[in-house]
């Protein structure tokens, strides 16, 4: 029973593991807990928005796994910059966002 669970979650790749990793943090279980860990991943878009984030992360997770970290990464700072934002402006955002102090710290590095 457990490989054919995981099996489905290894199919739906990455969004399958953030979706699992909502549903356990819910506090639920069932279909209850499928809704509200939607409802948790879309914020104040509700389900809808934790359906489209799951969408996002599928083409995230094949980008990734296709061309590799560096690389989208390198492209995303190009495209901030070529729509004026500097890169002092994006380490100012990473500063205020809630993630830890070494995943700043590595993307920080990263962006010299």
């Amino acid at each position: 029973m457990l490989d054919k669970v995981v099996s489905k979650i290894v199919a739906i790749g990455v969004p399958g593991l953030v979706l699992l990793v909502a549903m356990a943090a819910s506090g639920w279980y069932g279909g209850a807990a499928i809704v509200t860990a939607l409802a948790i991943l879309g914020g104040p878009l509700g389900m809808l928005g934790g359906i489209a984030l799951l969408g996002v992360l599928v083409l995230i997770s094949n980008a990734l796994a296709k061309y590799g970290f560096e690389k989208i990464f390198e492209a995303s700072v190009k495209k901030y910059e070529e729509k004026g934002i500097s890169r002092e402006e994006i380490v100012n955002k990473i500063d205020h966002y809630p993630i830890s102090r070494e995943l700043k710290l590595k993307i920080k590095s990263l962006l010299q």
